[in-house]
């Protein structure tokens, strides 16, 4: 049996972002990348997610702010470090839930409205 790595898309996103943002960001940062086998945010603002997650048949991660607090991302955001405690919500949702030993494909992408983040981390071969 083969094993596949986990391929995480993270994401963060203001109150006022929509699905369509949210799809936007994950377009961006998908580029070039392997396909997504899960999606990840913060645990408050899962919700918005779960139509993107049932569109695509992918399970929707929920990162505990412990999980995101806990991760030191490439990316720095004042707002998301005063609001979250790292320095990209994005970064580190994807690196938490792609578990131990992840490692980040590619950095936060912004949408073009500015609503919503997502990046992309690698998780070992489960």
């Amino acid at each position: 049996m083969e094993r596949r790595a986990v391929i995480v898309a993270g994401f963060g996103f203001r109150a006022a972002a929509d699905v369509a943002a949210c799809k936007a960001a994950l377009a961006l940062a998908q580029s070039g990348h392997p396909a997504v086998t899960a999606l990840a945010a913060p645990h408050d603002k899962i919700a918005l997610l779960a139509s993107l997650a049932t569109a695509l048949d992918l399970p929707l991660i929920a990162v505990t702010p412990e999980m995101l607090r806990s991760i030191t991302t490439p990316t720095s955001s004042r707002f998301s470090l005063e609001t979250r405690g790292t320095g990209s919500v994005a970064e580190a949702a994807a690196l938490s839930a792609a578990g131990p030993d992840a490692r980040l494909l590619t950095r936060r992408h912004v949408s073009p409205n500015r609503m919503a983040t997502c990046a992309i981390a690698q998780g070992p071969a489960a």
